[in-house]
């Protein structure tokens, strides 16, 4: 990967290589899940913190079974022991649900797939009547066998207790060097252990990650099976491939995505949303019907039915609009409320704030909700007008239907129904001449 990140620490749509494995491998809900590290280990292991997890080294790389061996240690002597890889991101659970079925105490199973160009890859050896009876690695393997277009993908599930007894007799006794978890194979068709094979679904589930192209590429298929699932949701999606779905998407009928949007963490829009290019939204809640304009940045936010947001603008955690409300171009709002029909429409902050209904927000409004070492509430009442370029120094209470003056700095309560302006007289010099360089 040319980097001094682990490769399984790289991230696939936002989440780690190894989460990604993890995850499939949790719906399983397992006895226990042991993860081999190696290089990078402890970067491996903080990346993983508070996860239900125990941890194996394997301080000298000597092959995948000399990696598995290391976990034996943790693994009972009866069950099964399901063997995945950290940098094999798209596997499926559904595919491991069928590895289990088809293990048993007198039975492994094996993952495999046919490919057109098996360059690389072991093949898997049957005899005439079609038993597996070897897996050869590429390096080791004969003209006859270099024909053979069925490979193994690595992923196996095997009796632990008999795991444990061939992993104990694997040789190093080949062209790498190294000990072959492959080599088992062979020991179960001595000790007359059936092996089931079953077959990925597809080329890009087992693919593993050896470079920023193969991740890129596994990046972008990705991203095409989020886009499909969308699509045959009812999602009108503009541009299928530029849409990247980094966390979970609920959706609900007749949305429209446009070009470029960031789906984060989780997402839930409504009914009749309309998202515009260049968006990104995460863990937040769009309502039916409201508009989302270019540009726009929404993150740990609610927004209700019917509102308008953007183009240009931001919502920041905490913030929450009521349904009809508008944050317009340049708006940029954090831990506040925004209440029904209330409209902060462009060159704005709006800070920590619990703002009513039919409130209208001039433009370069800003609270001052800062002091430099506290965070103050600003409470804007009902049908409040507030005029252009007004300063609200919090904390601060401007009454029902009260009018700011364009420009003021206000530094106290402004009363219900009045107008509260903080204005210096204007006045004019006709003497004054305005500045010339030096020469």
């Amino acid at each position: 990967m040319c980097s001094s990140l682990p490769k399984v620490l790289h991230k696939l749509a936002h989440r780690s290589l190894l989460e990604h494995v993890w995850a499939a491998a949790e719906r399983l809900k397992p006895q226990n899940t042991c993860i081999v590290y190696g290089h990078g280990g402890e970067k491996v292991r903080h990346h993983m913190q508070g996860q239900p997890v125990s941890w194996a080294e394997q301080t000298e790389q000597l092959g995948t079974g000399h990696a598995v061996a290391q976990a034996i240690p943790q693994i009972p002597d009866s069950g099964k022991v399901l063997i995945l890889y950290g940098d094999v991101p798209l596997i499926t659970s559904n595919t491991l649900e069928a590895m289990l079925e088809s293990c048993a105490e007198s039975a492994m199973s094996l993952l495999t797939i046919e490919l057109d160009d098996p360059h690389g890859y072991g093949r898997i050896v049957r005899n005439n009547e079609q038993e597996v009876v070897s897996i050869v690695e590429h390096k080791d393997a004969n003209e006859e066998q270099l024909h053979i277009h069925e490979i193994n993908t690595g992923i196996m599930c095997v009796p632990a207790e008999k795991l444990s007894i061939w992993l104990e007799n694997l040789s190093n006794d080949n062209a790498q060097g190294e000990y072959y978890l492959t080599d088992i194979i062979a020991m179960a068709v001595g000790d007359r252990i059936a092996i089931n094979t079953v077959s990925a679904s597809n080329s890009h589930e087992v693919e593993g990650v050896n470079d920023r192209a193969q991740l890129a590429h596994l990046e972008r298929y990705y991203q095409a099976m989020q886009a499909e699932k969308l699509m045959q949701q009812g999602v009108t999606l503009r541009d299928p491939a530029r849409i990247d779905v980094r966390g979970e998407i609920t959706c609900g009928q007749d949305v429209i995505i446009d070009i470029n949007v960031i789906i984060e963490g989780s997402v839930e829009i409504g009914d009749n949303v309309q998202i515009g290019p260049n968006v990104i939204l995460k863990d937040c809640r769009i309502g039916a019907g409201s508009v989302i304009e270019a540009n726009c940045v929404i993150e740990q936010a609610t927004v209700g039915e019917e509102c308008s947001i953007g183009p240009f603008a931001r919502l920041r955690p905490g913030a929450k609009l009521a349904n009809k409300a508008k944050a317009g171009n340049f708006v940029e709002i954090k831990n506040a409320d925004i209440g029904e029909g209330s409209k902060v429409n462009h060159l704005s902050y709006i800070g920590d704030t619990s703002m009513g209904t039919g409130v209208n927000v001039g433009a370069g409004t800003i609270t001052c909700n800062y002091d430099g070492a506290n965070k103050h509430r600003t409470i804007i009442g009902d049908n409040a007008f507030i005029g252009s370029n007004t300063a609200m120094v919090a904390p601060i209470e401007i009454g029902e239907g009260a009018t700011i003056g364009a420009g003021s700095t206000l530094t106290t309560d402004a009363e219900n129904a009045a107008l509260t302006l903080t204005r210096s007289k204007q006045k004019t010099i006709k003497s004054w001449k305005r500045p010339t360089k030096n020469k």
